[in-house]
Protein backbone atom coordinates (compact mmCIF):
# COMPACT_ATOMS: atom_id res chain seq x y z
CA UNK A 1 0.00 0.00 0.00
CA UNK A 2 1.26 3.53 -0.91
CA UNK A 3 2.34 5.71 2.06
CA UNK A 4 0.71 9.06 0.15
CA UNK A 5 -2.67 8.59 -1.48
CA UNK A 6 -1.83 9.86 -5.00
CA UNK A 7 -4.95 8.66 -6.91
CA UNK A 8 -6.95 11.46 -7.70
CA UNK A 9 -11.04 10.62 -6.40
CA UNK A 10 -12.05 12.12 -9.88
CA UNK A 11 -10.47 8.67 -11.38
CA UNK A 12 -12.18 6.58 -9.62
CA UNK A 13 -14.33 4.17 -10.94
CA UNK A 14 -15.99 3.44 -7.08
CA UNK A 15 -16.95 5.52 -3.93
CA UNK A 16 -13.28 5.83 -2.46
CA UNK A 17 -12.40 3.19 0.27
CA UNK A 18 -11.15 4.93 3.01
CA UNK A 19 -13.60 7.74 2.61
CA UNK A 20 -14.78 7.86 6.41
CA UNK A 21 -11.14 7.45 7.55
CA UNK A 22 -10.66 10.49 4.81
CA UNK A 23 -13.48 12.65 7.04
CA UNK A 24 -11.96 12.14 10.33
CA UNK A 25 -8.99 13.98 8.69
CA UNK A 26 -11.17 16.42 7.97
CA UNK A 27 -13.53 16.90 10.52
CA UNK A 28 -10.14 17.17 12.39
CA UNK A 29 -8.33 20.00 10.48
CA UNK A 30 -11.99 21.89 11.12
CA UNK A 31 -11.78 21.16 14.36
CA UNK A 32 -8.80 23.16 15.58
CA UNK A 33 -9.75 26.05 13.55
CA UNK A 34 -12.72 26.54 15.41
CA UNK A 35 -11.50 25.83 18.34
CA UNK A 36 -8.64 28.21 17.92
CA UNK A 37 -11.51 31.33 18.23
CA UNK A 38 -13.16 30.02 21.37
CA UNK A 39 -10.05 28.91 23.20
CA UNK A 40 -9.01 32.17 23.08
CA UNK A 41 -12.28 33.74 25.28
CA UNK A 42 -10.64 31.28 28.14
CA UNK A 43 -7.11 32.78 27.67
CA UNK A 44 -7.93 35.94 27.38
CA UNK A 45 -7.22 37.15 31.21
CA UNK A 46 -4.09 35.22 31.47
CA UNK A 47 -3.06 36.67 28.05
CA UNK A 48 -4.17 40.63 28.92
CA UNK A 49 -2.50 40.36 32.47
CA UNK A 50 0.76 38.83 31.12
CA UNK A 51 1.21 41.16 27.65
CA UNK A 52 -0.64 44.34 29.09
CA UNK A 53 -3.41 44.70 26.79
CA UNK A 54 -5.52 47.08 26.87
CA UNK A 55 -9.84 46.48 25.56
CA UNK A 56 -8.43 47.75 21.89
CA UNK A 57 -5.28 45.29 21.87
CA UNK A 58 -7.67 42.46 23.69
CA UNK A 59 -10.77 42.98 21.00
CA UNK A 60 -8.01 42.51 18.24
CA UNK A 61 -6.33 39.35 19.18
CA UNK A 62 -9.89 38.13 18.83
CA UNK A 63 -10.74 39.49 15.99
CA UNK A 64 -7.33 39.84 14.26
CA UNK A 65 -7.87 35.88 12.95
CA UNK A 66 -11.97 36.67 12.30
CA UNK A 67 -10.77 39.14 9.31
CA UNK A 68 -8.64 37.43 6.58
CA UNK A 69 -10.13 33.89 7.92
CA UNK A 70 -13.82 35.25 6.41
CA UNK A 71 -12.08 37.87 3.44
CA UNK A 72 -10.13 35.03 1.86
CA UNK A 73 -12.61 32.32 2.22
CA UNK A 74 -14.17 33.06 -1.62
CA UNK A 75 -11.21 33.37 -3.51
CA UNK A 76 -8.92 30.29 -1.86
CA UNK A 77 -11.90 28.16 -2.45
CA UNK A 78 -11.98 28.58 -5.85
CA UNK A 79 -8.04 28.57 -6.08
CA UNK A 80 -8.07 25.22 -4.35
CA UNK A 81 -10.76 24.05 -7.28
CA UNK A 82 -8.47 24.77 -9.89
CA UNK A 83 -5.25 23.41 -8.41
CA UNK A 84 -5.71 21.37 -5.80
CA UNK A 85 -8.18 20.83 -2.93
CA UNK A 86 -5.76 18.44 -0.72
CA UNK A 87 -2.76 20.83 -1.15
CA UNK A 88 -4.91 23.98 -0.20
CA UNK A 89 -5.73 21.88 2.71
CA UNK A 90 -2.25 21.06 3.60
CA UNK A 91 -1.15 24.04 2.68
CA UNK A 92 -3.72 26.22 5.22
CA UNK A 93 -2.41 23.54 7.94
CA UNK A 94 1.18 24.59 7.20
CA UNK A 95 0.45 28.48 7.51
CA UNK A 96 -2.16 27.73 10.88
CA UNK A 97 0.64 25.86 12.34
CA UNK A 98 3.25 28.45 11.89
CA UNK A 99 1.13 31.36 12.55
CA UNK A 100 0.52 29.19 16.02
CA UNK A 101 4.35 28.54 16.81
CA UNK A 102 4.65 32.49 16.67
CA UNK A 103 1.87 33.09 18.17
CA UNK A 104 3.30 31.18 21.50
CA UNK A 105 6.71 32.68 20.94
CA UNK A 106 5.78 37.06 20.53
CA UNK A 107 5.70 39.12 23.93
CA UNK A 108 3.86 42.17 22.41
CA UNK A 109 -0.22 42.52 21.39
CA UNK A 110 1.07 43.55 18.10
CA UNK A 111 3.02 40.15 17.72
CA UNK A 112 -0.05 38.13 18.69
CA UNK A 113 -2.35 39.99 16.59
CA UNK A 114 -0.33 39.27 13.88
CA UNK A 115 0.20 36.02 14.79
CA UNK A 116 -3.49 35.21 14.26
CA UNK A 117 -3.84 36.95 11.17
CA UNK A 118 -1.57 34.49 9.98
CA UNK A 119 -3.79 31.63 11.41
CA UNK A 120 -6.99 33.34 9.84
CA UNK A 121 -5.09 32.95 6.43
CA UNK A 122 -4.72 29.12 7.34
CA UNK A 123 -8.07 28.98 8.63
CA UNK A 124 -9.39 30.39 5.15
CA UNK A 125 -7.31 27.76 2.82
CA UNK A 126 -8.49 24.97 5.30
CA UNK A 127 -12.29 25.63 5.97
CA UNK A 128 -13.55 25.44 2.67
CA UNK A 129 -10.97 22.69 1.45
CA UNK A 130 -12.88 20.56 4.06
CA UNK A 131 -16.17 20.91 2.49
CA UNK A 132 -15.10 20.62 -0.84
CA UNK A 133 -13.03 17.46 -0.51
CA UNK A 134 -15.61 15.99 1.67
CA UNK A 135 -18.28 16.42 -1.21
CA UNK A 136 -15.69 15.35 -3.93
CA UNK A 137 -14.94 12.39 -2.04
CA UNK A 138 -18.49 10.93 -1.02
CA UNK A 139 -21.04 9.70 -3.30
CA UNK A 140 -24.34 11.89 -3.13
CA UNK A 141 -26.11 8.66 -1.70
CA UNK A 142 -23.64 9.10 1.61
CA UNK A 143 -22.71 12.91 1.61
CA UNK A 144 -25.51 13.83 4.04
CA UNK A 145 -24.21 11.77 6.33
CA UNK A 146 -20.87 12.54 6.01
CA UNK A 147 -22.01 16.45 6.31
CA UNK A 148 -23.78 15.62 9.91
CA UNK A 149 -20.35 14.64 11.52
CA UNK A 150 -18.99 17.71 9.92
CA UNK A 151 -21.69 19.93 11.53
CA UNK A 152 -21.37 17.78 14.47
CA UNK A 153 -17.51 18.37 14.55
CA UNK A 154 -18.23 22.25 14.80
CA UNK A 155 -20.34 22.26 17.36
CA UNK A 156 -18.29 20.40 19.21
CA UNK A 157 -15.51 22.38 18.94
CA UNK A 158 -17.11 25.38 19.88
CA UNK A 159 -17.61 23.66 23.35
CA UNK A 160 -14.36 22.27 23.33
CA UNK A 161 -12.27 25.05 23.18
CA UNK A 162 -12.73 26.61 26.39
CA UNK A 163 -12.43 23.09 28.03
CA UNK A 164 -9.21 22.35 26.35
CA UNK A 165 -7.62 25.76 27.17
CA UNK A 166 -8.98 25.55 30.63
CA UNK A 167 -7.32 22.31 31.22
CA UNK A 168 -3.84 24.02 29.78
CA UNK A 169 -4.28 26.84 31.77
CA UNK A 170 -4.13 24.81 35.25
CA UNK A 171 -0.82 24.42 34.14
CA UNK A 172 0.66 26.37 31.35
CA UNK A 173 0.39 29.59 30.28
CA UNK A 174 -1.53 31.39 27.30
CA UNK A 175 1.11 30.27 25.37
CA UNK A 176 -0.25 26.95 25.34
CA UNK A 177 -3.75 27.43 24.18
CA UNK A 178 -1.40 28.32 20.96
CA UNK A 179 1.24 25.35 21.10
CA UNK A 180 -1.41 22.75 21.44
CA UNK A 181 -2.38 23.46 18.12
CA UNK A 182 0.99 22.69 16.73
CA UNK A 183 0.84 18.47 16.78
CA UNK A 184 -2.66 18.05 15.77
CA UNK A 185 -2.05 20.37 12.78
CA UNK A 186 1.31 18.43 12.16
CA UNK A 187 -1.27 15.29 12.53
CA UNK A 188 -3.83 16.38 10.70
CA UNK A 189 -1.42 16.92 7.50
CA UNK A 190 -0.05 13.37 7.75
CA UNK A 191 -3.25 12.23 7.53
CA UNK A 192 -4.43 13.99 4.90
CA UNK A 193 -1.60 12.96 2.56
CA UNK A 194 -1.88 9.28 3.98
CA UNK A 195 -5.82 9.09 3.53
CA UNK A 196 -7.52 12.09 1.69
CA UNK A 197 -7.22 11.43 -2.26
CA UNK A 198 -6.54 14.61 -4.22
CA UNK A 199 -9.34 16.21 -6.01
CA UNK A 200 -9.52 18.99 -8.01
CA UNK A 201 -12.49 20.23 -11.06
CA UNK A 202 -12.21 18.46 -13.76
CA UNK A 203 -13.11 21.39 -16.11
CA UNK A 204 -11.95 24.88 -14.82
CA UNK A 205 -10.88 27.74 -16.78
CA UNK A 206 -9.28 30.53 -15.61
CA UNK A 207 -9.81 32.05 -12.07
CA UNK A 208 -11.94 35.61 -12.07
CA UNK A 209 -9.38 37.19 -9.93
CA UNK A 210 -11.06 40.54 -9.98
CA UNK A 211 -14.24 39.12 -8.62
CA UNK A 212 -12.56 37.06 -6.06
CA UNK A 213 -10.42 40.65 -4.78
CA UNK A 214 -13.42 42.68 -5.01
CA UNK A 215 -15.27 39.82 -2.53
CA UNK A 216 -12.01 39.79 0.26
CA UNK A 217 -12.43 44.14 -0.18
CA UNK A 218 -16.17 44.06 0.64
CA UNK A 219 -16.35 41.20 3.10
CA UNK A 220 -12.86 42.05 4.89
CA UNK A 221 -14.48 46.10 5.26
CA UNK A 222 -18.02 44.62 6.63
CA UNK A 223 -16.32 41.99 9.22
CA UNK A 224 -14.05 45.43 10.05
CA UNK A 225 -16.80 47.47 10.05
CA UNK A 226 -18.62 44.82 12.26
CA UNK A 227 -15.76 44.41 14.41
CA UNK A 228 -14.88 48.58 14.73
CA UNK A 229 -17.94 50.19 14.90
CA UNK A 230 -19.76 48.69 18.05
CA UNK A 231 -16.68 48.18 19.93
CA UNK A 232 -14.82 51.38 19.13
CA UNK A 233 -17.69 53.66 18.33
CA UNK A 234 -18.75 54.82 14.60
CA UNK A 235 -15.65 57.08 13.66
CA UNK A 236 -13.79 57.86 10.52
CA UNK A 237 -12.42 54.27 10.76
CA UNK A 238 -16.17 52.34 10.66
CA UNK A 239 -17.61 54.99 8.77
CA UNK A 240 -15.24 54.19 5.72
CA UNK A 241 -14.97 50.47 5.96
CA UNK A 242 -18.74 50.80 5.92
CA UNK A 243 -18.89 52.47 2.43
CA UNK A 244 -15.93 50.52 1.17
CA UNK A 245 -18.30 47.09 2.02
CA UNK A 246 -21.04 48.79 0.04
CA UNK A 247 -19.25 50.11 -2.50
CA UNK A 248 -17.13 46.68 -2.91
CA UNK A 249 -20.21 45.24 -2.48
CA UNK A 250 -22.40 46.35 -5.86
CA UNK A 251 -19.17 46.15 -7.88
CA UNK A 252 -18.81 42.81 -7.12
CA UNK A 253 -22.19 41.93 -8.27
CA UNK A 254 -22.15 44.16 -11.22
CA UNK A 255 -19.24 42.42 -12.11
CA UNK A 256 -19.97 39.14 -11.14
CA UNK A 257 -23.09 39.43 -13.40
CA UNK A 258 -21.44 40.46 -16.04
CA UNK A 259 -18.31 37.64 -16.30
CA UNK A 260 -18.79 34.79 -17.95
CA UNK A 261 -16.99 32.73 -15.57
CA UNK A 262 -17.41 34.18 -12.04
CA UNK A 263 -15.84 33.62 -9.03
CA UNK A 264 -19.58 32.89 -7.55
CA UNK A 265 -22.54 33.16 -9.85
CA UNK A 266 -24.73 35.63 -7.69
CA UNK A 267 -28.04 35.14 -9.43
CA UNK A 268 -27.72 31.65 -7.20
CA UNK A 269 -29.37 33.63 -4.52
CA UNK A 270 -32.07 34.26 -6.45
CA UNK A 271 -33.22 30.22 -5.76
CA UNK A 272 -35.05 29.65 -2.31
CA UNK A 273 -33.43 26.72 -0.88
CA UNK A 274 -29.65 28.18 -1.56
CA UNK A 275 -30.87 32.07 -0.09
CA UNK A 276 -32.91 30.54 2.68
CA UNK A 277 -29.85 28.04 3.86
CA UNK A 278 -27.30 30.27 3.72
CA UNK A 279 -30.02 33.18 5.82
CA UNK A 280 -30.30 30.21 8.58
CA UNK A 281 -27.03 29.41 8.71
CA UNK A 282 -25.79 32.98 9.21
CA UNK A 283 -28.61 33.78 11.50
CA UNK A 284 -28.09 30.45 13.48
CA UNK A 285 -24.23 31.75 14.46
CA UNK A 286 -25.18 35.13 14.97
CA UNK A 287 -27.22 33.73 18.37
CA UNK A 288 -24.73 30.79 18.92
CA UNK A 289 -21.89 32.93 18.90
CA UNK A 290 -23.63 36.06 20.80
CA UNK A 291 -24.77 33.54 23.48
CA UNK A 292 -21.68 32.20 23.89
CA UNK A 293 -19.68 34.73 24.62
CA UNK A 294 -21.88 36.36 27.09
CA UNK A 295 -22.29 33.40 29.16
CA UNK A 296 -18.75 32.51 29.08
CA UNK A 297 -18.15 35.36 31.15
CA UNK A 298 -21.51 35.02 33.32
CA UNK A 299 -19.88 31.47 33.89
CA UNK A 300 -16.61 32.62 34.91
CA UNK A 301 -17.21 35.92 36.56
CA UNK A 302 -20.87 35.95 38.29
CA UNK A 303 -21.03 32.26 38.94
CA UNK A 304 -17.37 32.11 39.45
CA UNK A 305 -15.92 29.23 37.79
CA UNK A 306 -12.63 29.09 36.77
CA UNK A 307 -12.05 28.14 32.88
CA UNK A 308 -11.70 24.94 33.17
CA UNK A 309 -14.96 24.42 34.93
CA UNK A 310 -16.62 26.96 32.43
CA UNK A 311 -15.01 24.87 29.86
CA UNK A 312 -16.61 21.75 31.29
CA UNK A 313 -19.96 23.36 32.02
CA UNK A 314 -20.52 23.78 28.34
CA UNK A 315 -20.06 20.20 27.38
CA UNK A 316 -24.04 19.62 27.34
CA UNK A 317 -24.08 22.10 24.12
CA UNK A 318 -21.22 20.02 22.24
CA UNK A 319 -23.43 16.49 23.44
CA UNK A 320 -26.87 17.76 22.15
CA UNK A 321 -24.92 19.04 18.76
CA UNK A 322 -24.55 14.83 18.44
CA UNK A 323 -28.01 14.22 19.31
CA UNK A 324 -29.65 16.69 17.09
CA UNK A 325 -27.18 15.70 14.11
CA UNK A 326 -28.55 12.09 14.78
CA UNK A 327 -31.78 13.36 14.21
CA UNK A 328 -31.21 15.16 11.20
CA UNK A 329 -29.92 12.00 9.62
CA UNK A 330 -33.55 10.45 10.36
CA UNK A 331 -35.97 12.96 9.95
CA UNK A 332 -35.04 15.23 7.15
CA UNK A 333 -35.88 12.40 4.72
CA UNK A 334 -39.07 12.04 6.42
CA UNK A 335 -40.40 14.93 7.13
CA UNK A 336 -38.59 17.48 4.42
CA UNK A 337 -35.73 20.02 5.23
CA UNK A 338 -38.23 22.94 5.20
CA UNK A 339 -40.04 21.36 8.45
CA UNK A 340 -36.28 20.20 9.76
CA UNK A 341 -34.85 23.47 9.75
CA UNK A 342 -37.55 25.11 11.07
CA UNK A 343 -38.27 23.31 14.00
CA UNK A 344 -33.96 23.85 14.44
CA UNK A 345 -34.29 27.59 14.60
CA UNK A 346 -37.80 27.44 16.60
CA UNK A 347 -35.73 25.33 19.03
CA UNK A 348 -32.86 28.46 18.98
CA UNK A 349 -35.31 30.83 19.63
CA UNK A 350 -36.85 28.79 22.62
CA UNK A 351 -33.25 28.27 24.18
CA UNK A 352 -32.30 32.00 23.97
CA UNK A 353 -35.82 32.19 25.41
CA UNK A 354 -35.51 30.49 28.09
CA UNK A 355 -32.33 32.45 28.91
CA UNK A 356 -34.57 35.97 29.54
CA UNK A 357 -34.98 34.37 32.65
CA UNK A 358 -31.26 34.70 33.99
CA UNK A 359 -30.97 37.07 37.30
CA UNK A 360 -28.56 37.61 40.09
CA UNK A 361 -30.06 34.23 41.95
CA UNK A 362 -29.03 31.86 38.34
CA UNK A 363 -27.44 29.15 39.33
CA UNK A 364 -25.41 26.70 36.34
CA UNK A 365 -28.49 24.23 36.57
CA UNK A 366 -30.55 27.36 35.07
CA UNK A 367 -28.43 27.28 32.06
CA UNK A 368 -28.14 23.56 31.46
CA UNK A 369 -31.45 23.66 29.79
CA UNK A 370 -31.12 26.11 27.21
CA UNK A 371 -27.78 24.38 26.46
CA UNK A 372 -28.74 21.79 25.60
CA UNK A 373 -31.64 22.79 23.50
CA UNK A 374 -29.67 25.27 21.69
CA UNK A 375 -27.23 22.21 20.81
CA UNK A 376 -29.85 20.18 19.54
CA UNK A 377 -31.22 23.03 17.37
CA UNK A 378 -27.74 23.47 15.67
CA UNK A 379 -27.94 19.71 15.15
CA UNK A 380 -31.15 20.06 13.23
CA UNK A 381 -30.89 23.21 11.32
CA UNK A 382 -27.30 23.41 10.26
CA UNK A 383 -26.30 19.74 8.33
CA UNK A 384 -29.59 20.33 6.31
CA UNK A 385 -28.50 24.09 5.19
CA UNK A 386 -24.89 23.07 4.61
CA UNK A 387 -25.93 20.36 2.29
CA UNK A 388 -28.19 22.02 0.46
CA UNK A 389 -25.61 25.05 0.02
CA UNK A 390 -22.76 22.49 -1.30
CA UNK A 391 -26.04 20.11 -3.70
CA UNK A 392 -25.96 24.09 -5.36
CA UNK A 393 -22.55 23.81 -7.08
CA UNK A 394 -21.21 21.61 -9.63
CA UNK A 395 -18.41 19.50 -9.12
CA UNK A 396 -15.95 22.33 -10.77
CA UNK A 397 -16.67 24.61 -7.78
CA UNK A 398 -17.26 22.69 -4.65
CA UNK A 399 -14.42 25.08 -2.75
CA UNK A 400 -16.32 28.22 -3.76
CA UNK A 401 -19.39 26.06 -2.47
CA UNK A 402 -17.67 25.52 0.88
CA UNK A 403 -16.13 29.33 0.96
CA UNK A 404 -19.91 30.15 0.26
CA UNK A 405 -21.27 28.43 2.94
CA UNK A 406 -18.18 29.37 5.72
CA UNK A 407 -18.39 32.91 4.92
CA UNK A 408 -21.89 32.99 5.81
CA UNK A 409 -20.81 30.90 9.15
CA UNK A 410 -18.30 33.64 9.78
CA UNK A 411 -20.16 36.79 9.16
CA UNK A 412 -23.03 35.25 11.20
CA UNK A 413 -20.81 35.08 14.07
CA UNK A 414 -19.00 38.41 13.69
CA UNK A 415 -22.64 39.50 13.64
CA UNK A 416 -23.47 37.82 16.64
CA UNK A 417 -20.51 39.44 18.88
CA UNK A 418 -20.89 42.69 17.51
CA UNK A 419 -24.80 43.21 17.82
CA UNK A 420 -25.96 41.03 21.29
CA UNK A 421 -21.71 42.23 22.39
CA UNK A 422 -22.86 45.71 21.85
CA UNK A 423 -26.31 44.98 23.58
CA UNK A 424 -24.77 43.61 26.40
CA UNK A 425 -22.01 46.31 27.49
CA UNK A 426 -24.95 48.94 26.69
CA UNK A 427 -27.23 46.95 28.84
CA UNK A 428 -24.80 46.56 32.03
CA UNK A 429 -24.19 50.05 31.60
CA UNK A 430 -27.13 51.60 32.37
CA UNK A 431 -28.31 48.41 34.68
CA UNK A 432 -25.19 49.22 36.88
CA UNK A 433 -25.98 53.03 36.85
CA UNK A 434 -28.98 52.52 37.72
CA UNK A 435 -28.30 49.52 40.44
CA UNK A 436 -25.54 51.70 41.95
CA UNK A 437 -27.22 55.39 41.99
CA UNK A 438 -27.23 57.09 45.64
CA UNK A 439 -23.69 54.85 46.59
CA UNK A 440 -21.52 58.10 46.11
CA UNK A 441 -18.92 56.35 43.80
CA UNK A 442 -17.03 58.65 42.07
CA UNK A 443 -17.45 59.24 38.29
CA UNK A 444 -14.05 58.11 37.30
CA UNK A 445 -14.48 55.04 39.04
CA UNK A 446 -18.09 54.10 38.03
CA UNK A 447 -16.80 54.16 34.77
CA UNK A 448 -14.25 52.00 34.35
CA UNK A 449 -16.91 49.37 36.41
CA UNK A 450 -18.97 50.12 33.13
CA UNK A 451 -16.80 48.74 30.70
CA UNK A 452 -17.19 45.35 31.53
CA UNK A 453 -17.75 42.77 34.18
CA UNK A 454 -14.38 41.82 34.93
CA UNK A 455 -13.39 45.74 35.35
CA UNK A 456 -16.55 45.96 37.52
CA UNK A 457 -15.44 42.92 39.82
CA UNK A 458 -12.13 44.53 39.55
CA UNK A 459 -13.49 47.90 40.92
CA UNK A 460 -15.15 46.13 43.72
CA UNK A 461 -11.74 44.13 44.64
CA UNK A 462 -10.44 47.42 44.75
CA UNK A 463 -12.76 49.08 47.29
CA UNK A 464 -12.13 45.68 49.18
CA UNK A 465 -8.44 45.67 49.50
CA UNK A 466 -8.73 49.20 50.71
CA UNK A 467 -11.21 47.98 53.51
CA UNK A 468 -8.57 45.44 54.30
CA UNK A 469 -5.91 48.07 54.40
CA UNK A 470 -7.76 50.11 56.67
CA UNK A 471 -8.72 48.04 58.91
CA UNK A 472 -4.97 46.94 59.62
CA UNK A 473 -4.05 50.43 59.95
CA UNK A 474 -6.63 50.30 62.59
CA UNK A 475 -5.20 47.29 64.02
CA UNK A 476 -1.80 49.09 64.81
CA UNK A 477 -2.31 52.03 65.06
CA UNK A 478 -1.78 53.27 68.96
CA UNK A 479 -4.76 56.06 69.42
CA UNK A 480 -8.18 54.38 70.74
CA UNK A 481 -9.77 56.85 68.39
CA UNK A 482 -8.11 57.04 65.67
CA UNK A 483 -8.62 53.65 65.56
CA UNK A 484 -12.25 53.23 65.73
CA UNK A 485 -12.55 55.76 63.30
CA UNK A 486 -9.87 53.82 60.46
CA UNK A 487 -12.52 51.03 62.09
CA UNK A 488 -15.77 52.38 60.96
CA UNK A 489 -14.03 53.55 57.60
CA UNK A 490 -12.97 50.16 57.25
CA UNK A 491 -16.56 48.84 57.61
CA UNK A 492 -18.19 50.90 55.28
CA UNK A 493 -15.52 50.45 52.62
CA UNK A 494 -16.22 46.57 53.08
CA UNK A 495 -19.77 47.08 52.70
CA UNK A 496 -19.39 49.14 49.90
CA UNK A 497 -17.09 46.66 48.27
CA UNK A 498 -20.19 43.78 49.07
CA UNK A 499 -22.82 45.89 47.65
CA UNK A 500 -20.44 46.84 44.35
CA UNK A 501 -19.87 42.99 43.66
CA UNK A 502 -23.72 42.52 44.27
CA UNK A 503 -24.29 45.46 41.91
CA UNK A 504 -22.01 43.85 39.26
CA UNK A 505 -23.20 40.72 39.00
CA UNK A 506 -26.80 41.28 39.31
CA UNK A 507 -26.57 43.91 36.39
CA UNK A 508 -24.84 41.37 33.82
CA UNK A 509 -27.17 39.04 34.95
CA UNK A 510 -30.03 41.30 33.79
CA UNK A 511 -28.12 42.20 30.73
CA UNK A 512 -27.95 38.54 29.75
CA UNK A 513 -31.73 38.46 30.22
CA UNK A 514 -31.90 41.36 28.19
CA UNK A 515 -29.61 40.06 25.65
CA UNK A 516 -30.60 37.30 25.18
CA UNK A 517 -34.33 38.39 24.50
CA UNK A 518 -32.69 40.45 21.46
CA UNK A 519 -31.37 37.61 19.94
CA UNK A 520 -34.48 35.56 20.05
CA UNK A 521 -36.15 38.20 18.34
CA UNK A 522 -33.45 38.72 16.22
CA UNK A 523 -33.29 34.93 15.90
CA UNK A 524 -37.42 34.26 15.47
CA UNK A 525 -38.14 36.78 13.35
CA UNK A 526 -35.12 35.05 10.77
CA UNK A 527 -37.09 31.79 11.64
CA UNK A 528 -40.06 33.26 9.87
CA UNK A 529 -38.04 33.84 6.62
CA UNK A 530 -36.47 31.12 6.66
CA UNK A 531 -39.58 29.41 6.55
CA UNK A 532 -40.89 31.59 3.92
CA UNK A 533 -37.69 31.30 1.77
CA UNK A 534 -37.07 27.08 1.91
CA UNK A 535 -39.29 25.34 -0.75
CA UNK A 536 -41.58 22.57 0.99
CA UNK A 537 -40.01 20.27 -1.35
CA UNK A 538 -36.00 19.64 -2.78
CA UNK A 539 -37.32 21.80 -5.38
CA UNK A 540 -40.37 23.97 -6.15
CA UNK A 541 -41.72 23.13 -9.36
CA UNK A 542 -40.46 25.12 -12.19
CA UNK A 543 -37.66 26.34 -9.60
CA UNK A 544 -34.07 25.06 -11.01
CA UNK A 545 -30.99 25.16 -9.04
CA UNK A 546 -27.70 26.41 -10.62
CA UNK A 547 -26.83 24.21 -13.20
CA UNK A 548 -23.06 22.67 -13.71
CA UNK A 549 -20.87 23.82 -16.18
CA UNK A 550 -21.46 21.71 -19.64
CA UNK A 551 -18.21 20.49 -21.78
CA UNK A 552 -18.56 22.55 -24.94
CA UNK A 553 -17.70 25.93 -24.97
CA UNK A 554 -20.70 27.71 -26.04
CA UNK A 555 -22.47 25.89 -23.50
CA UNK A 556 -19.84 27.70 -20.79
CA UNK A 557 -21.05 30.67 -21.65
CA UNK A 558 -24.53 30.04 -21.42
CA UNK A 559 -24.12 28.70 -18.12
CA UNK A 560 -23.37 31.80 -16.73
CA UNK A 561 -26.81 32.30 -17.31
CA UNK A 562 -28.62 30.25 -14.97
CA UNK A 563 -31.78 28.85 -16.63
CA UNK A 564 -34.61 26.73 -15.41
CA UNK A 565 -33.86 23.68 -17.98
CA UNK A 566 -31.03 21.09 -18.32
CA UNK A 567 -29.48 18.77 -16.23
CA UNK A 568 -26.07 18.11 -15.14
CA UNK A 569 -24.96 14.32 -16.64
CA UNK A 570 -23.05 12.20 -14.95
CA UNK A 571 -23.72 9.34 -12.01
CA UNK A 572 -23.43 9.10 -8.72
CA UNK A 573 -19.72 8.19 -8.35
CA UNK A 574 -17.14 9.67 -5.44
CA UNK A 575 -16.05 12.50 -8.10
CA UNK A 576 -19.08 13.68 -9.24
CA UNK A 577 -21.65 16.42 -7.86
CA UNK A 578 -25.46 16.47 -9.18
CA UNK A 579 -26.22 19.87 -7.76
CA UNK A 580 -29.95 18.98 -8.63
CA UNK A 581 -30.51 15.53 -6.52
CA UNK A 582 -30.68 17.88 -3.40
CA UNK A 583 -31.67 16.01 0.07
CA UNK A 584 -35.16 16.76 0.70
Amino acid sequence: MRLVMNEPVEGMDRPYARRWWALLVLCLSLLIIVMANTALTVAAPDMTQDLGLSSADLQWVIDGYTVPYAALMLLLGAIGDKYSRRGALVLGLVVFGGGAIAGSLVGSSTGVIAARAVMGVGAALIMPATLSLLAATFPRAERAKAIVLWTATAGLAIAAGPLVAGALLERHGWSSTFLINVPIAALAIVGTLVLVPPSKAAHHNRIDYVGGLLSVVWIGSLVYMIIEGPHFGWGVKAVTAAVTAGAGLVLFVLWELRHPRPVIDVRRFGHRRFAGSNLAVALFFLAVFGAFYYLTQHLQFVLGYDALDTGVRMLPLAGAVFVGSALTGYLTPRIGMKFTVTAGMVGGTAALALLTRVDASSAYGDLVLPLVMLGLAIGLALSPCTDAIMGAFPESELGVGGAVNDTSLELGGSLGIAILGSVLASSYSSHLADATAGSKLPAGTLATAQDSVGAGYAVAQGIGDKARALGEQAAQSPNPEQAAQLKAQAGQLADGAHRMADAVGSSFSDAVAHTSLVGAVILGVGTVLVAILLPRKSRTEGEAEPEAQPESEAAEEGAAQVGDGGEEGGGDHAGTVTPRAAVS
